[in-house]
């Protein structure tokens, strides 16, 4: 899938495209500069599957977690202050990145090497005010 954007008010749609394109995934690995808008449409996703909480990127806390529609556990990452991998062993990653639920990782790039064989890819960058989207469901 590949979709451009430009104002913030697109993003409802561009969240609810993604997952209606992807039903299944449950593991959104998202890449892009920082202020591209990883954690704002993270913040739309989480709200398309009943997330009614306040969605924050967990900078300091590396991992927030939430509640979805049905009572299941989203758990959103962000990797941004990790400076080493063994840090993500420390929170325990595998509890989460294996249990089934909705997992949304930011500064995925410092993590790539413990993501599960099976995940959707989430590319974001910008250009003169126009984002562009592209996710790939990535196989082992």
């Amino acid at each position: 899938m590949k979709t451009t954007f430009n104002s913030i008010e697109q993003l409802p749609s561009v969240a609810k495209q993604l997952l209606q394109e992807f039903p299944d995934e449950r593991f959104f690995a998202f890449f892009g500069a920082m202020g591209v808008g990883k954690t704002t449409l993270i913040k739309e996703i989480c709200t398309q599957i009943g997330v009614t909480q306040n969605v924050c990127s967990p900078t300091f806390a590396i991992v927030n977690e939430y509640t979805d529609l049905d009572g299941e556990p989203v758990y959103h990452f962000d990797f941004y202050r990790l400076k080493k991998l063994e840090e993500a062993y420390d929170i325990g990653y595998e509890e989460y990145f294996y249990s089934g639920c909705y997992c949304f990782t930011e500064w995925t790039e410092k993590v790539e090497s413990l993501l599960p064989d099976h995940y959707l890819r989430i590319d974001i960058s910008e250009k003169d005010g126009t984002r562009t989207l592209q996710a790939l469901v990535m196989e082992g």
